[in-house]
């Protein structure tokens, strides 16, 4: 059954991987709803977030595929419940339409948006939230005529309170740390 996932990556930051990561979905017909990349909290580690709509099988075989590029340290799947998440989204309205009625303006209260610029032709108006939240914005807002619209993709951090690369990391440090032990030869 298809549920949404949402898979991070690690990396260094390296020219052409992220379109060797997106050639992994287009293989396998696999949509990707919203994509995004920043820094991470650790130093020179890229954090990639993607969403897709898929099955569990599909999205671990994907996850594994992720890991055998060169530059990427780990890569992990989780559900939406195991995750905190959030978009962002821009609106531009005709401020004729903000000074004619007072909708709009009730509009971006009820829905904890602000404004980020008025200038006599246009207003700009930002919301932070999930999907249906800065669609059901939009939704309203359109019917003063939305001239421009545009959503970030999600971007995501866990719910647990340690960073899964970060156990991965330690756990990889205590390996490459321990001395190989001598081997015992027999003699006759």
């Amino acid at each position: 059954m298809k549920q949404e996932f949402i898979i991070t990556a690690y990396s260094e930051n390296h020219i052409g991987l992220l379109n060797r990561i997106t050639i992994i979905f287009t293989r396998r017909k696999v949509n990707i709803e919203s994509l995004t990349g920043s820094e991470s909290a650790l130093k020179g580690i890229s954090k990639i977030t993607i969403v897709v709509n898929e099955e569990k099988e599909k999205v671990e075989n994907i996850v594994k595929q992720i890991e055998k590029q060169v530059e990427i340290l780990k890569a992990f799947y989780y559900t939406n419940d195991e995750m905190i998440y959030q978009e962002i989204a821009l609106y531009k309205v005709p401020t004729g339409a903000l000074m004619e009625s007072d909708q709009i303006e009730k509009m971006v209260r009820s829905h904890n948006a602000r404004i980020l610029e008025i200038t006599p032709e246009y207003t700009v108006i930002e919301k932070t939230g999930h999907k249906h939240e800065t669609q059901d914005l939009f939704n309203g807002l359109n019917q003063f005529g939305v001239l421009q619209f545009i959503r970030s993709g999600r971007i995501a951090i866990t719910r647990s309170p340690i960073e899964r690369l970060s156990e991965f990391l330690k756990e990889r440090d205590t390996l490459l740390a321990k001395p190989k032990q001598k081997q015992k030869v027999k003699t006759v």
